[in-house]
């Protein structure tokens, strides 16, 4: 395990503990997570496995290159927003490894990434009707490269030597170094004062894995990059210098509901901890907070399979995106008043009350109420619209034909961007394929499973409420028959 024992070594003599009687590092297979830890003896609940100092962790805030380039510069030039400026430091400090207080840490990360990001392009063919391609954001990645960090690189030839620009400083270090923080970072905030005076955390947004606060307080991780520069727009309102790369604790792995270790922060340490009794020779999980299958491979370049019944195997976190304007497409082709044209009002007033433009379906759950909300937003008469604007609050998710309609032509509609049927996937997935392939695979057709069931489910509500509209208008025909019939005795 190549730099390795340098790594531990510098980690203690760096002010880190770990306790290397209970736990050693192993080589797993790609599919499994690649490296991770094992309990090398049985380890109790509770048990600290390491502690990392903060000043160990790596983030804009710790690295010296912000303030020996400038604060002030540095922020005029952006490189404080989204990833741009940690990906910058975490390049600075392997040009300058050998004085580099992170050189035996930066030495033991992955250097090639399995991640889609990464992919040629035919595997990316395979995630074809996924939403996974659409989030790599690659794009907005190089915009950043090419208009922030190389003319900050440039500006500064003292400090980023020219002749280091093509080894260090390459788009595709950059790469590299952004699918190391989308894939091992955590979020670390400062630890501040509350109004008594004492030591308390700053509310903890949600990252990439893990960190919880001392006592019962759980912050669940979510997607780093929407504030990142791999995949996001840089809009997100988190404190960019609160992402941290932190040695040691980015060496777990993490699997669908398997995590037995948490990293909880304290003042001037993080704590990983045993959740629960650890078996000799079990593997030391962490969490990635139950990610779906395509945000696992997007992230870490791996799928979680587990028995789901009927002898099928998948993430049971998995859910099916649904974008608002295949919702509006489908609309329109049942109702053509309701177009992208006449809804741009509603849209932009569901988005600023807090409503999102994509929507998640989940397994073995009906159609979610925000879906069944916007649909009837969007096909609200004139004297509908002006009521929900007066009022300030979306419509109620109820069901009727209308929303099952629409809602059922959204589906048929995304069920077409898939190039293959789960049939055919399914015979596919049984031949000979490569890992990306298969990856690929499995995250289509766990999609297309919710896709299938829910679009079932929403078929037979519908048909249940035409048959109980037909029963209806049936027993009113009969009784206006029979008032008929009424009638003309009593006028005989």
């Amino acid at each position: 395990m190549s730099n390795l024992s340098g790594f531990i070594k510098w980690f203690q003599a760096s002010g880190g503990s770990i306790d290397i009687g209970s736990m050693g590092f192993v080589d797993f297979p790609p599919s499994e997570g690649g490296r991770g830890a094992v309990a090398l003896n049985d380890i109790p609940e509770g048990h600290t496995l390491f502690t990392i100092p903060r000043s160990l962790t790596l983030s804009t805030r710790t690295s010296t290159l912000p303030k020996v380039f400038g604060l002030s510069e540095w922020k005029e030039r952006k490189l404080h927003e989204g990833w741009v400026g940690l990906i910058l430091c975490m390049m600075w400090e392997a040009a300058n490894t050998s004085s580099s207080k992170w050189g035996p840490y930066l030495d033991t990360l992955p250097t090639e990434f399995s991640t889609p990001m990464f992919w040629p392009e035919d595997d990316l063919k395979a995630l074809e009707g996924s939403s996974v391609v659409e989030k790599l954001g690659r794009d907005d990645a190089e915009r950043d490269y090419y208009q922030k960090l190389i003319p900050a690189v440039e500006s500064r030839p003292n400090l980023f030597l020219p002749d280091h620009i093509s080894v260090y400083y390459s788009l595709e270090v950059y790469h590299v170094m952004g699918s190391r923080i989308l894939s091992r970072s955590f979020d670390v905030e400062r630890w501040e004062l509350d109004d008594s005076g004492e030591d308390a955390p700053t509310d903890q947004p949600d990252g990439a894995m893990d960190v919880d606060l001392p006592g019962p307080v759980n912050a669940q991780g979510v997607d780093h990059t929407e504030g990142g520069s791999e995949g996001g727009d840089g809009s997100d309102e988190e404190d960019a210098s609160d992402t941290s790369m932190v040695p040691m604790a980015d060496m777990l792995n993490a699997r669908y509901q398997t995590e037995n270790a948490k990293l909880f922060y304290e003042e001037k340490v993080l704590r990983m901890v045993s959740t629960k009794p650890i078996k000799a020779g079990e593997q030391i999980w962490n969490t990635y907070g139950d990610l779906p299958n395509a945000e696992l491979l997007r992230r870490y370049g791996h799928v979680d399979l587990l028995p789901l019944g009927s002898g099928i195997d998948g993430n049971p976190g998995d859910v099916l995106e649904l974008r608002a304007d295949l919702t509006i497409s489908a609309a329109s082709s049942l109702d053509p008043t309701i177009s992208p044209e006449s809804s741009k009002e509603r849209i932009e007033w569901w988005l600023e009350e807090g409503g999102d433009d994509v929507f998640a379906l989940e397994r073995e759950s009906p159609l979610p109420d925000v879906l069944i909300s916007f649909i009837h937003l969007i096909s609200l008469g004139e004297d509908g619209w002006s009521k929900v604007q007066s009022k300030g609050k979306p419509p109620k998710p109820k069901i009727d034909a209308l929303v099952l309609s629409i809602a059922i032509r959204s589906l048929e509609q995304k069920m077409k961007t898939y190039p293959t049927s789960l049939k055919q996937d399914e015979e596919t997935l049984e031949t000979s394929l490569s890992l990306n392939k298969r990856n690929a695979l499995i995250v289509v057709m766990g999609e297309k499973r919710i896709l299938r069931d829910v679009l079932a489910d929403c078929r037979s509500q519908l048909q249940a409420l035409e048959r109980k509209e037909a029963g209806q208008s049936k027993r009113r025909a009969e009784e206006s028959d029979k008032g008929g019939a009424q009638a003309k005795k009593s006028r005989r």
